[in-house]
């Protein structure tokens, strides 16, 4: 991922209002408790893939909101959890370095759990930055036991005091907007860092790759879904109306190519079906997909190999 655009690298602050605040949110919390989809609500695009496994988000996504009043940059973060390969360090040191260079921090959380050690120690790293704003968001309303609501929101409420603490559903929409509102409200004045038709930094290519991973993540089972890395070899125009895109899925053990594949490609056939209309709702053209499946032999625990996939590089 390219450097963040510093405070010297505004956008021409013409016509916008006096009062127009601006800055960057970072998005943080553990695994699967909602953080991409409250995100992609907000933007009202699919910027960041979702699935219902956790540590789908790999890497920080940006996804740039732009009102009238506001432009706020949201920092969408991997899920902190207790890293047990090389991939699971990356992801971790990913997010925790998103923490200090933040104007506010959106802390999601599931409230249909009570806190675990995971929260626990996301609350220990966003307690050490009391000089910006903290929301606390209460995710999965919606799912949440009438019985357990307050106790739960007693114990997250308890971990980050300073926070202010707001009950929503990303999905359903409850407490949405007045979660973004109390963002406006926690950034600082001023102009805008970006364009304001600008939705992302991440390029087309990676794009591309992470809507690939996330229909492997969809259509398998846990034995692939953790162990896939999508590396796009070519995305090229044929023509006005049409894109070649070429993309390899790497897995870490030949059981995993076999079952990747399928009898007679029949099930990388579906994953290609399932990732076509997003990748032409992405990139606005037809386009015509190719994948291939190869082995990389415990790729999460090498650090050659994620330099080789892009991982350290993107970041």
């Amino acid at each position: 991922m390219s450097e963040l655009p510093g405070h010297e690298d505004r956008v021409d602050a013409q016509e916008l209002p006096t009062d127009h605040r601006a800055g960057f949110v970072a998005v943080v919390g553990r695994p699967n408790v909602g953080k991409s989809t409250l995100m992609n609500a907000f933007l009202g695009e699919k910027l960041a893939i979702v699935s219902p496994k956790p540590q789908t988000t790999r890497e920080r996504q940006i996804g740039i909101l732009t009102l009238p009043e506001a432009q706020l940059i949201f920092v969408d973060t991997p899920g902190i959890h207790k890293a047990r390969t090389k991939l699971g360090e990356f992801m971790v040191e990913s997010a925790t370095e998103a923490i200090p260079d933040a104007d506010a921090i959106l802390f999601v959380v599931d409230v249909s759990q009570a806190p675990g050690p995971a929260d626990q120690v996301i609350a220990g790293l966003i307690r050490e930055r009391i000089d910006i704003p903290i929301i606390l968001a209460l995710n999965k309303v919606d799912l949440t036991a009438s019985d357990d609501i307050q106790s739960h929101v007693d114990a997250y409420q308890d971990l980050v005091p300073i926070a202010q603490a707001i009950t929503l559903s990303a999905t359903a929409g409850q407490g949405r907007n007045e979660v973004l509102q109390a963002l406006i409200r926690a950034l600082p004045l001023g102009p805008r860092y970006y364009p304001p038709d600008q939705l992302t930094e991440t390029r087309l290519r990676d794009s591309a790759a992470e809507i690939i991973r996330e229909k492997v993540l969809l259509l398998y089972e846990e034995e692939i879904p953790h162990s896939v890395a999508v590396q796009v070899e070519e995305f090229k125009e044929r023509s006005e109306n049409l894109t070649y895109i070429a993309a390899t899925i790497y897995v870490e053990k030949d059981s995993q190519k076999g079952i990747l594949i399928g009898h007679k490609g029949q099930a990388l056939k579906k994953v290609g079906e399932k990732a076509r209309p997003d990748l032409e709702d992405l990139i606005g053209t037809q386009v015509y997909l190719e994948l291939w499946v190869k082995v990389l032999k415990n790729w999460r625990k090498s650090e050659s190999a994620l330099k080789r996939l892009g991982y350290r590089q993107r970041r």
